[in-house]
Formats: C-alpha cells, sequence, structure tokens
C-alpha cells in the first residue's frame, strides 16, 4: 500500500520474500545461527531461528560428522532468509531448495532440515499449539519406539534382548557383533556369525517381539542373499539398511531374492530419492530422517506418498532432543507409523539427551513417548551450557576389507 507520493506506507514494508503489515513485523527473521555442541559421544548441530520480538525456534541437522559443511550452508542461507517472514514455512523452503542452481543433494537438505524445523517450532510457539496441531492434528497418544542391542557376543545381544522384552518393548534391532569398532571388514566372513546370533536372539524373544537388524549398507546383493539363505523363516521382521541406496535397481534385484521386509530410507534426501522405493515396493518401512530429508515439509509428503503404498514410516533418529522431538511430532500427526528409532532404553544411553543442556525435552515412559500439549516442539536449550561444549572433530571407521580396499562404514 503506497501513500500519496507513491511512497511504501508506514504501516506496509516489502522484503525480498514478503509483506508486512506494521503488527506483523515481529515475526521476521532477525538472526539464524548454527550452534555445534560436543553432546555425549557424538557432535550435534543446532539451529537457532531467532525472529524480530525476540521469540526463539530450535531445529537440529541429522548429517553427523560434515556439521561444518552444513553450518556453513546454513550461513549462506542466512544472507537472503534475514528479514523474510518466519511464518512461510513452505515457501521458504522452496526458496532454500530452488535458490541455486545445483538443487538438493545431503549438505543443502540437511541444512533446510534444521532451518525447517526451527521455523516449525516457531510458529507452534506463536501461535500457542505444539508442532503436530501444524501437520494435521495428533493422530496417536504415544510414539512407540525400539530399541538397539549393542553387544559384541552372542550372549550380550541375547540378554540386552531378554533385557527389553521384560521392559515391555515390542520391536528390538541388534547391530551384529562383527561390528566392532575394528578398522579392517571383511563383509563375507561374518555372514554365518551373523545369522547365528540373529537366530538364537529370536529364539530367546519368541515369536511375538518384532526382529531387525541393522546392517549399515555394507554388503552387496550376494551376501545379503546368502544371509538370507541362512535364516530360518520368521527369524527376521526386517533388514535396515542392507545395501547402499544409489541404485534403486540394485534392491530390486534382492527383493526378487529374498522375503524378509525391508527398511530403507535414513539416507535420503529428498521425495524424489524416496521415490522409486515408493513405486517400485523395494521398502516395507520407510526409515526417512526428519533433520536430513528437509524437515517437516518434505517428511510428510513423504509420509502420505507412503500412506498410498501402505508403507509405515520407521523414523531414523540417532541424535538429541530437538531431533527426537521432531520425530515425535511428525509420529503423532501421520497415519501410517510402525515404530521411531531411540538411542535412550534400558540397554543403551549415549549421552545425547544431556539434561544440564536440554532442561526441557519429550519424556520416555517405556517404550513410547508419550505426546505432549506444549507449543512448538516443547524443547529447551540451556545456551550457558551449551556454549561451554566443545565440538571435536569426529570421523566415521574408515574401513578396509583384509585385501586392503575400501569398503562402507
Amino acid at each position: 500500500m503506497a501513500g500519496a507520493d507513491g511512497t511504501p506506507d508506514a504501516a506496509h514494508v516489502q522484503t525480498g520474500a514478503g509483506r508486512f503489515s506494521a503488527q506483523d513485523r515481529s515475526a521476521r527473521i532477525a538472526e539464524i545461527r548454527p550452534i555445534g555442541a560436543r553432546v555425549g559421544n557424538r557432535n550435534q548441530l543446532l539451529v537457532k531461528i531467532t525472529t524480530e520480538d525476540g521469540l526463539i525456534g530450535w531445529g537440529e541437522s541429522g548429517m553427523s560428522s560434515r556439521e561444518g559443511s552444513v553450518a556453513a550452508t546454513i550461513d549462506h542461507f542466512s544472507e537472503f532468509l534475514l528479514g523474510q517472514d518466519s511464518r512461510q514455512i513452505g515457501r521458504i523452503w522452496q526458496e532454500c531448495y530452488r535458490g541455486q542452481y545445483f538443487e538438493g543433494g545431503r549438505v543443502l537438505t540437511a541444512a533446510i532440515s534444521a532451518i525447517d524445523i526451527a521455523l516449525h517450532d516457531l510458529l507452534g510457539k506463536r501461535l500457542g499449539v505444539p508442532v503436530y496441531q501444524l501437520l494435521g492434528g495428533r493422530q496417536r497418544d504415544v510414539v512407540p519406539n525400539f530399541a538397539t542391542t549393542m553387544a559384541t557376543s552372542i550372549e550380550g545381544l541375547v540378554h540386552e534382548a531378554r533385557i527389553l522384552v521384560d521392559a515391555g518393548w515390542d520391536c528390538i534391532r541388534t547391530y551384529p557383533s562383527s561390528f566392532d569398532g575394528e578398522t579392517v571388514f571383511d563383509p563375507r566372513a561374518t555372514l554365518a556369525k551373523t545369522a547365528e546370533e540373529l537366530i538364537a536372539v529370536r529364539e530367546e524373544i519368541g515369536p511375538n517381539v518384532h526382529l531387525g537388524v541393522d546392517l549399515h549398507h555394507r554388503y552387496s546383493v550376494p551376501e545379503i542373499a546368502y544371509l538370507c539363505d541362512l535364516l530360518p523363516a520368521g527369524t527376521l521382521n526386517f533388514l535396515e539398511e542392507p545395501i547402499r541406496c544409489e541404485t534403486p535397481e540394485a534392491y530390486e534385484t534382492l527383493r526378487g531374492m529374498t522375503r524378509i521386509p525391508f527398511a530403507v530410507g535414513e539416507e535420503f534426501a529428498s521425495k524424489w530419492q524416496a521415490a522409486p522405493y515408493l513405486e517400485r515396493g523395494l521398502t516395507q518401512y520407510m526409515r526417512i530422517d526428519v533433520c536430513n530429508v528437509g524437515g517437516f515439509t518434505e517428511a510428510m509428503k513423504i509420509a502420505g506418498w507412503s500412506e498410498r503404498h501402505y508403507i509405515d514410516l520407521m523414523p531414523h533418529n540417532p541424535l538429541g532432543p530437538v531431533c527426537t522431538a521432531a520425530t515425535v511430532h511428525l509420529g503423532a500427526a501421520v497415519p501410517n507409523f510402525s515404530w521411531a528409532e531411540t538411542r535412550q532404553s534400558p540397554v543403551e544411553d549415549l549421552g545425547f539427551h544431556d539434561p544440564d543442556i536440554f532442561p526441557v525435552q519429550v519424556e520416555m515412559e517405556g517404550p513410547v513417548y508419550r505426546v505432549h500439549d506444549a507449543p512448538g516442539l516443547g524443547v529447551e536449550v540451556n545456551e550457558d551450557v551449551i556454549a561451554q561444549q566443545t565440538v571435536t572433530h569426529m570421523e566415521g571407521p574408515h574401513l578396509r576389507r583384509p585385501d586392503g580396499s575400501v569398503t562402507n562404514w
């Protein structure tokens, strides 16, 4: 709206992407700040977005060990996001994704994820409602989780599985004990032992508890096919990330070689990457990570697409309280949901949810997170404490085979 001389009316301003009335200026983005911190045994990359009225929203990026690249991207995005209306979440997502010639990729979408989650946190706080209300409302009162056994022997895996079953968990994931942190890894040499471990755990927990194994995409198609042949029918409910996901055709081949369901998607950076796995029936559980795939904006699109194909979400969630809260809100708002990953259980707590740093966070009750009614994500960050945490360089194991060649971590 212009005055008599054609200049903008004082009650309205135009800033890049948005028109603001005087009463709306408080929602403009004043600062976007990536914050890296060592929490437990892993770095976390948070993003703090502050609006002109001092309201704060928190987000988290999920690209562990490459936090510096994501933080630099967030700084790039800040150049054109400052001054924009923090409520225009979908539009901001599109500008971040399309605003450079080379769209997409995991670094960009990890940065977009953190910003998108923080903007949802801000909007929920501004409106006085939990984030799940922004996503269509709550569809469940609790969000169930699966727990992970981390022992490095058959006896240890069986013991931890029994502890979880006795504590009420109905879904357990194991890591093969051969994933022991050594620098040399021979995929073929581990298959028989992994099969023996899985059979032993199944015998311990009985037929009514779901059992999966995370293979961390360390294997080839024939290696996984052989592993599946070693397992009696009914041993596993899902194989998680058995091979790398760049080539859907490889999963298509593997899908024809075993009846065991797949749980794939934690590395997906967009709905486009998820598309062939949904359209061709190449995964039976969708393992998207809300902190990597593009935040709530992209995760909800994938959730709807998954529902069309009768595929439940099984979100990846190995990070801190911000990621956990985002995962819980996502799980509360979608109809097609199985379990979320948690790294808090009677047999595992890696310190990612340090209460000194995160004095208010989503609380676990047995094997579930209860969906709360606090505005936004429902997470508070003690900035004085987190400022004292020093980020240390983190590298995943750089594995090699016995012949010296490089293989996946």
